[in-house]
């Protein structure tokens, strides 16, 4: 029988700490004392890389982030004598701040601010600058003129309120609403006609009336960071596989030239190296942080193929073909000769940047759409992750908003396995599919501009929810005959729930900006006015979603998903902006501040931020690495306060 969650020997700790409405959670590597040295030592250099580049990113999401964090950190390690009731404040501020790489709820897009009157800040820094500490001082500046020149990005909620607004409001630019620092002085008009040669990897500044592209590259902006990623990749190349030496050493060039064309070289080689054990995604990749969808945030992340869970998604990813020639969209739209997608159940062992502490639980690359259809991709499921969510998820979450008990049951004993499989298929078969136009040039983000990233996801959902009930996941052994049904019904119910759970994320406002978000709000709302499956229930107060039609429920998912792949296949911009707009940005605020009110009795969490694994290395009188040990510290402010070189490090 397919095997549902159930209680296990594992009673280590995986839920930490309660930080308002974030839980922090240990992420645990458990078959990395396994591996062969040569892969552990090639891990450690991965792993320093990664860690490397983790201010790249806190540049990106928002230009005073590093300012703002220096000042926060000198003080928690500057404490003594500091007033107590100002230090929580602070604390739970900074760990907000780490969670989130700043001031941004990493889902909302929303500012959370600092809850402390500013003289008290003031005098805690004070106090600090007594017993050490050191602020970051431009030339000339005293604390009171650094306090007073990051006061508003500390204290006001209006200054730079959003850090990606792609639905500002009439007559508001995408660009100078949205608060990151991919673009300085620019707007979405100045762009018209402008070329950029390195869209994916530069940011965009006004200079002397010129648009200007500062490239990140050696050389360019971020060159500190990325001289010292380049360092720990060239220590990892001697131990990679061959395959994925190579890919490596393509790397390094991207990050020494900047060109698109040694980028391409670089996914190219990444995609073909299919069987290395352990491997690492590095550089600027996914775009959701930016309005216009063009920019990539840095990100890294360091696996190795967890191969007891790996069957699962292989299998899915070997009947590609079959699934593609099965899709609900025109045939137009569909590959042909389908090959080159790779799938791995994955264990991390690091995520910074884009990818953590908030990570993601599956991922597809590259996104580059004419590599995808030509080269193929990399698809892997973040199983550790996976796991840490689970076993970090209270049995009252999901009871509080399943309408029976019988629900509620299905819920806990099922969600965990139709989760996986769900997001497999997501990965695996859904971002994988489906062919453009020709005039899009391979690049339907260009058209589909703000609403493609949103769009990509729908598509991948929809593709998911679309297949789940079909027979060939009980031929292809990814579950058993008799409880597929069960299986497929605890889906549709989790997936229905959690549109509006998700609600308690956005506590202000009466929109939702991030792309995930929107594009489940997109989906359940459209089946809610278009399809019988879903219900809308009241009862004592409280507001249901109840999965009453499971049949309707994949047949409308595959209408709507068939409309889905002809917009991104077309590019057809005004009806994506009106399938979101609709159906996918706006909500009742009276039915979010029922949610909230909901989860705060029960204490549940928003969000989740990971603890990562510790790693250390072991050398001999020459350096050589003769074992690397892996630990878990356990302790979220400890490890972020070694990231910033504000405690032990480990010797890189």
């Amino acid at each position: 029988m397919t095997v549902p969650a159930a209680p296990h020997a594992d009673t280590r700790k995986y839920l930490l700490e309660r930080v308002e409405d974030a839980a922090v959670v240990q992420l645990y590597a458990d078959g990395f004392d396994g591996l062969a040295l040569r892969e552990k030592t090639l891990i450690f250099h991965l792993y320093h890389a990664a860690l490397a580049g983790r201010d790249i990113y806190y540049d990106q999401r928002y230009e005073h982030n590093l300012e703002m964090r220096d000042v926060l950190e000198e003080i928690v390690t500057h404490a003594g004598g500091v007033d107590a009731g100002a230090l929580d404040a602070i604390w739970r501020y900074t760990k907000l701040f780490w969670i989130n790489t700043g001031p941004y709820n990493n889902l909302t897009a929303r500012k959370f601010v600092l809850k402390l009157a500013p003289e008290a800040f003031a005098a805690a820094a004070a106090r600090a600058a007594a017993n050490g500490a050191r602020f970051p001082l431009r030339p000339g500046e005293t604390l009171p003129d650094l306090l007073a020149r990051l006061h508003r990005g500390f204290f006001d909620p209006e200054f730079d309120p959003i850090v990606t607004s792609k639905t500002p409001g009439a007559g508001r630019d995408i660009l100078q609403a949205s608060a990151n620092n991919l673009y300085q002085g620019v707007t979405m008009a100045d762009l018209e006609g402008f070329e950029e040669r390195y869209p994916l990897n530069s940011r965009l500044v006004r200079r002397d009336g010129q648009i200007v592209e500062e490239v990140y590259r050696l050389g360019g902006r971020y060159d500190t960071y990325i001289r010292e990623i380049v360092r720990h990749l060239r220590a990892a190349v001697p131990f990679a596989t061959a395959a994925m030496a190579g890919a490596l050493e393509a790397l390094i060039r991207f990050y020494e030239t900047g060109e698109t064309a040694d980028r391409v070289a670089y996914d190219i080689a990444w995609v073909h190296d299919r069987d290395s054990p352990v491997d690492t995604i590095n550089g600027f990749v996914e775009v959701y942080m930016d309005a216009r969808g063009v920019k990539g945030a840095w990100e890294a992340l360091v696996y190795y193929v967890n191969p007891d869970k790996t069957e699962g998604i292989r299998k899915l990813a070997a009947e590609a073909q079959w699934f593609e020639d099965r899709m609900p969209w025109a045939d137009e739209f569909k590959k042909q000769g389908v090959s080159g997608i790779s799938a791995n159940a994955i264990d991390v062992v690091v995520e910074t940047g884009d990818s953590g502490p908030v990570t993601p639980v599956g991922i597809n690359l590259p996104n580059d759409q004419t590599i995808r259809e030509r080269h193929g991709s990399k698809s892997v499921s973040l199983s550790n992750a996976n796991q840490a969510y689970d076993k970090s998820t209270l049995p009252e979450f999901r009871r509080e908003f399943a309408w029976s008990e019988e629900e509620a049951r299905r819920a806990e004993k099922w969600s965990s396995v139709a989760s996986e499989l769900t997001t497999n298929m997501h990965e695996v078969i859904g971002h994988g599919s489906g062919r453009i136009r020709e005039h899009l040039n391979g690049n339907p983000q260009g058209v589909l501009k703000e609403q493609y990233s949103a769009l990509e996801e729908s598509r991948a959902d929809l593709v998911a929810l679309y297949f789940v009930p079909d027979r060939k996941i009980v031929e292809l052994g990814l579950v058993d005959e008799a409880d597929h049904d069960e299986i497929v019904r605890a889906e549709y119910e989790a997936y229905a729930r959690n549109a509006l759970v998700q609600l308690r994320r956005v506590r202000e406002g009466t929109q939702i900006e991030e792309d995930h978000m929107r594009n489940r709000q997109m989906i359940v709302g459209w089946l809610l006015a278009n399809s019988g499956a879903i219900e809308v229930r009241r009862r004592e107060g409280k507001t249901y979603y109840v999965v009453v039609d499971v049949t309707a429920f994949q047949r409308d998912a595959g209408r709507l998903l068939a409309e889905v792949q002809r917009i991104k296949s077309e590019g057809d911009y005004d009806a994506a902006r009106a399938l979101f707009e609709t159906y996918g940005v706006h909500f009742d605020p009276a039915l979010r501040d029922e949610v909230v009110a909901r989860v705060d009795r029960l204490h549940m969490p928003s969000y989740t931020g990971f603890v990562q694994p510790r790693l250390d290395a072991v050398r001999d009188s020459q350096g050589n690495i003769t074992e690397v040990s892996i630990s878990y510290p356990l302790d979220l402010a400890a490890q972020m306060l070694e990231y910033s070189g504000r405690a032990r490090t480990t010797q890189a």
